[in-house]
C-alpha cells in the first residue's frame, strides 16, 4: 500500500490545522513549538479536541463487515469551535509535569519493592530464585503452550540474558569473586521493571505484602503501577492525561 501522506514544512503543517478550524494566536511561536516537539506528538494531544461523527459501524480496513460488530464515533479532521494550537501545547505540558511525578513514585515503589523482595526470598535461600517451590504452581510448573517452558524457566532465562549484558562493575566483582549465581540481593540490582513484575506475580500469596513507608502494596496494587508504568515510560505514545481525554 502506498503511502498517501507528503512531507509538509512546518508553515505548511500550521496553515493545515488552521484549515481544520484550529485557532492560532501566535504565528512564530506556534511554528516553534511545531520545530521543537513536533506535528506528529502534539497530534496525540490536539485529538481530544477533534470533532467526532455520528453513532456508526466502521468497517475493517478492507472495507468487509467486521467480525464484530461495534458502534463507535469517529475522530474527524476538523476541529471543534473555539479549539486553539495553545490547548494542546498546554495539554502537551501538563502531561509532561504529571508523568514526571508519576516516575518519580513509580521509582520509589519500584526501588523499595526490588529490596523487600530480594530480602523476603532471600531470608529463606540466597538463591531462591532458583528454586521452583518458592513459587506458586501456575508459575513453577504449568508450561506456556507456545513456548513449552513454565514462567518460571522463561524469567530464569530473562535474567540470565540481564546478567550476562550487564557492564556494571559489581556484576563482575561478585561474578569474578563468588561466581554463579548470583545472590538475590545482588541479582535484583539488574532486574527490569518487567522482570520484577514478573517474579512478584509469582510469589506465594503469603509473601506478596510488603511494607511500603506508610502502607502496604499487594499484588493487584503493584499491577496497577505496572501498567501505569508502561504507559509513563513510553516517549513515543504515552500521553497519560490525553490518553483519558480521548476515552470520554
Amino acid at each position: 500500500m502506498r503511502y498517501p501522506k507528503p512531507w509538509k514544512s512546518y508553515s505548511e503543517q500550521l496553515a493545515l490545522l488552521q484549515s481544520r478550524g484550529m485557532t492560532v494566536n501566535d504565528t512564530d511561536r506556534a511554528l516553534d513549538y511545531l520545530e521543537r516537539i513536533g506535528y506528529y506528538r502534539l497530534s496525540g494531544y490536539w485529538f481530544a479536541f477533534r470533532e467526532r461523527s455520528g453513532t456508526c459501524c466502521p468497517l475493517s480496513l478492507q472495507c468487509t463487515k467486521p467480525a464484530k460488530i461495534r458502534e463507535d464515533k469517529l475522530a474527524l479532521d476538523t476541529f471543534k469551535p473555539g479549539t486553539t494550537f495553545q490547548n494542546a501545547v498546554d495539554l502537551y505540558v501538563f502531561d509532561k509535569k504529571l508523568r514526571l511525578l508519576v516516575l518519580d513514585a513509580i521509582e520509589r515503589i519500584e526501588i523499595a519493592l526490588r529490596v523487600d523482595v530480594s530480602h523476603t526470598l532471600g531470608r529463606t535461600d540466597p538463591f531462591a530464585y532458583l528454586n521452583p517451590s518458592h513459587f506458586h504452581r501456575k508459575f513453577s510448573e504449568e508450561l506456556d503452550p507456545k513456548t513449552g517452558l513454565t514462567h518460571h524457566h522463561a524469567w530464569l532465562n530473562k535474567q540470565a540474558q540481564l546478567i550476562k549484558r550487564s557492564k556494571e562493575e559489581f556484576v563482575q566483582h561478585n561474578k569474578t569473586k563468588y561466581g554463579l549465581p548470583l545472590a538475590m540481593w545482588v541479582a535484583c540490582e539488574v532486574w527490569d521493571f518487567g522482570t520484577l513484575s514478573s517474579l512478584f506475580s509469582g510469589m506465594h500469596e503469603s509473601d506478596l505484602e510488603f511494607p511500603l513507608s506508610h502502607g502496604r502494596l499487594s499484588a493487584e496494587e503493584f499491577s496497577a503501577v505496572t501498567v501505569v508504568f508502561s504507559t509513563g515510560d513510553c516517549p513515543d505514545c504515552a500521553l497519560i492525561c490525553s490518553n483519558s481525554l480521548g476515552a470520554r
